[in-house]
């Protein structure tokens, strides 16, 4: 009785440093850093880095380009005025009036059929 009892702890000695062994391998090649997670990790960790490195560059453009269009919308909010300005001091003018329409500096005249066909 004893005999079959050493055996079968034997076997499971045995079965169990196997499952070690196979446990192990596995775990070697889960971290491996070439093909393993651990690989995959540090390449995901220098994207980080980088995609960090972006943020910062894009957001520095994006507040040089929010400054700059501060600037022009300022520059265009003054020019706005002296146009109602000088708009709102141009009906103070008198106007000349016209007797004809044909006298009027805008009046264009065409020519007849006749004269194009030549």
């Amino acid at each position: 009785m004893t005999m079959i009892a050493d055996v079968l702890l034997v076997a499971g000695a045995l079965g169990a440093a196997l499952y070690c062994l196979v446990l192990s391998r596995r775990l070697r090649r889960f971290t491996d850093l070439e093909k393993g997670v651990g690989g995959a990790v540090a390449v995901l960790s220098v994207q980080v880095d980088d995609l960090t490195a972006i943020l910062t560059q894009a957001q520095t453009t994006a507040k040089a380009s929010v400054a700059q269009l501060d600037a022009v919308s300022e520059r265009a909010e003054v020019a706005h005025k002296r146009l109602e300005l000088s708009i709102a001091s141009m009906h103070d003018l008198p106007q000349k009036v016209q007797p004809n329409v044909t006298q009027s500096p805008f009046f264009v005249r065409r020519q007849t059929g006749d004269v194009a066909k030549q």
